[in-house]
């Protein structure tokens, strides 16, 4: 509790001294750009904007990335979508050794301004940090660390501010973008392409890439403002301000998602081949598939029309993860498995069919670590069709 005052009278004198301040004509403002760190939350870097006024004796950098863990329900509000982020305020001595010691690479884009265009910005910026401004509804594609860099320039500095886009040399959809930063067979790759939806897998526009940290940085370097008729750069100089040490890849095929999965679906065929030759039905494999596939389902389900996650709407993994399978348990699990179930195998069947058609024609990319279970889930199915033909 202590520590916690401490740091708000910090805050406090910090904003205090330097909101009511004018900045002198030697003050910078620039972008700092953070590369990749370790953990999944890291993995697609950060940014922020920096003030230093030597004179007023000010470095400061306003970070829009945090949020407060002392929010009420805040598992909850996280998982609906309705946590609210907010724009912090450190001092640069703080902030910079955080990402040293996440061995995180840091860049520096010094914006080229007008003292006018600065004191506006600082401005803008210290208001923004008042707790009754600071807090805002996050958006992973459209309102997050990154792209306050880009809206917050435009805010201030208006059409003069133009953002040109031949840097980009390929058209990616979001999810194509996000991949980027991720191995295609990992835990964390599969988790993303499992809960995000359709909507994800439409080509982004060019400005709408800056959603990553790493194209705000090309951007900036490539956008202008126009100043009394003249195309002036936005960036004045580049600064290396840490560069981190490559470390190897961790990743462990046998701890992978194609790995796992790989040994559930031989499992379950393995234990379809035995009972096609023995003519019987494991009655706890399928209960087992219908209650996992059912729950994670409905999981599914909820994410896209119980919470205020844009990037969650559409999702076509309710193909095979069919929420309603949650209520054939009962049925599945019976010795004598009801003639009338078969009608249902063979919606699952098609349900699958369909999955493929949209994987195929690019409507929706799904993980790749999910194909054998998905092969696997086929043949139980065909099999169970099979199987109720014959009673």
């Amino acid at each position: 509790m202590k520590n916690y005052i401490v740091l708000l009278l910090l805050f406090f004198s910090v904003s205090v001294n330097a909101q009511f301040a004018q900045l002198s004509e030697t003050s910078e403002i620039s972008i700092i750009t953070i590369g990749p760190g370790a953990e999944l939350y890291d993995k697609f870097g950060h940014s922020a904007f920096r003030i230093q006024d030597s004179i007023n004796g000010m470095d400061v950098v306003f970070n829009y990335g945090e949020y407060d863990f002392n929010t009420p329900n805040f598992y909850l509000k996280f998982a609906q979508g309705k946590l609210l982020y907010q724009l912090g305020v450190d001092y640069y001595k703080n902030f910079y050794p955080r990402y040293v010691a996440q061995n995180r690479w840091m860049k520096e884009q010094v914006l080229n301004l007008t003292h006018s265009e600065k004191q506006e910005l600082s401005d803008f910026l210290w208001n923004n940090a008042r707790p009754e401004n600071k807090k805002y509804k996050y958006d992973f594609f459209y309102d997050n660390c990154a792209t306050k860099m880009r809206d917050v320039l435009w805010i201030v500095l208006g059409k003069q501010l133009e953002f040109n886009d031949d840097h980009i040399t390929e058209e990616l959809t979001f999810r194509q973008l996000i991949q980027l930063n991720l191995e295609a067979n990992s835990w964390g790759s599969l988790g993303i392409d499992t809960a995000l939806g359709a909507i994800i897998d439409t080509k982004a526009k060019p400005i709408e890439y800056q959603f990553l940290p790493e194209y705000v940085f090309q951007g900036a370097a490539n956008a202008y403002i126009n100043r009394n008729g003249e195309k002036v750069s936005l960036v004045k100089t580049t600064n290396s301000l840490y560069e981190n040490t490559p470390t190897p890849s961790q990743s462990n095929f046998f701890l992978s998602p194609l790995f796992i999965f790989g040994l559930i679906g031989a499992l379950i065929i393995f234990i379809t081949y035995r009972d096609f030759k023995t003519n019987k039905r494991s009655r706890y494999l399928d209960l087992i598939i219908f209650l996992s596939t059912g729950i994670i389902g409905i999981l599914l389900f909820l994410l896209w029309f119980a919470t205020d996650h844009s990037a969650t709407a559409n999702n076509y993994n309710l193909l095979w993860a069919f929420p309603i399978s949650i209520f054939v348990i009962v049925a599945v699990a019976k010795k004598d498995i009801s003639p009338n179930m078969k009608r249902y195998f063979m919606l699952l069947l098609v349900l699958l069919s369909l999955l493929t058609l949209h994987w195929i024609t690019g409507v929706q990319v799904f993980a790749i670590g999910l194909l054998p279970l998905l092969i696997a889930l086929a043949i139980r199915y065909i099999f169970l069709v099979y199987y109720l033909g014959k009673k």
